[in-house]
């Protein structure tokens, strides 16, 4: 296929395409002649997959080009959703009450705060049983969310995030569930980049909806318990 229809069937418009080829990202067609180049459905996929994670996933065209590179590496399973993930952007908490309590005692603060969230981080993972390499970002990244709300007077310890880390557990085993039997790396690549960035906002709003049913259930249950008690 020329690139006309390359970018049709693909949905990446000529200019993109031509700048993912100068990147790098996708790799050159097969030159038929000085003027026209030819496209195959490789290209294609490829081009779904740069998609799912430049506009998708939120990486940068040269974490990007780290993931594809990989992704051609004769990786397992394993390894392909290793290197997908730990190229993802980490969810992590914002900044709260930056810069309050100034000075070198704030500063010391916030570094016994930030020594006390880590420590609960691991000591979830040890009651969990998890195996976490030391290199992933997302003990830090949790860290630094539970500093936040420490900051806020919420503090959780680690037997407290037990039970969320028992659904997270099953929420992921459901994950892997939708991965299983994928043997080609690029669609393993891009079903993981769907679950991770796309799939995330379902499972919050899922949470929400939850809760809200909840409300609702506890505000019913107090209103006939007052209607019981009314003579």
């Amino acid at each position: 296929m020329r690139i006309s229809e390359l970018s049709r069937r693909s949905g990446v418009s000529v200019a993109t395409i031509k700048y993912y080829r100068r990147e790098g990202l996708l790799p050159e067609g097969r030159a038929l002649n000085p003027t026209t180049v030819e496209y195959d459905e490789e290209h294609v996929r490829r081009l779904r997959l740069i998609r799912s994670l430049i506009q998708l996933g939120g990486l940068s065209v040269a974490r990007a080009r780290e993931v594809l590179e990989a992704v051609e590496q004769p990786l397992d399973a394993f390894e392909t959703l290793a290197v997908v993930h730990h190229a993802l952007p980490v969810p992590s908490a914002e900044a709260v009450g930056e810069g309050e309590g100034g000075g070198g005692d704030g500063n010391a603060g916030e570094e016994v705060a930030a020594g006390a969230a880590a420590e609960r981080v691991e000591a979830l993972i040890a009651s969990m049983g998890w195996q976490i390499s030391d290199a992933s970002p997302h003990r830090p990244a949790l860290a630094e969310s539970l500093a936040a709300l420490s900051r806020l007077g919420a503090d959780y310890a680690a037997d407290d995030l037990v039970p969320y880390a028992r659904l997270a557990t099953s929420t992921a085993d459901l994950d892997f569930a939708q991965l299983e039997g994928i043997e080609d790396q690029v669609t393993l690549a891009e079903r993981a980049v769907v679950l991770s960035v796309l799939f995330e906002p379902v499972v919050r709003l899922l949470r929400r909806l939850a809760q809200e049913d909840a409300n609702h259930r506890r505000h019913d249950r107090r209103a006939c318990g007052r209607e019981e008690r009314t003579p």
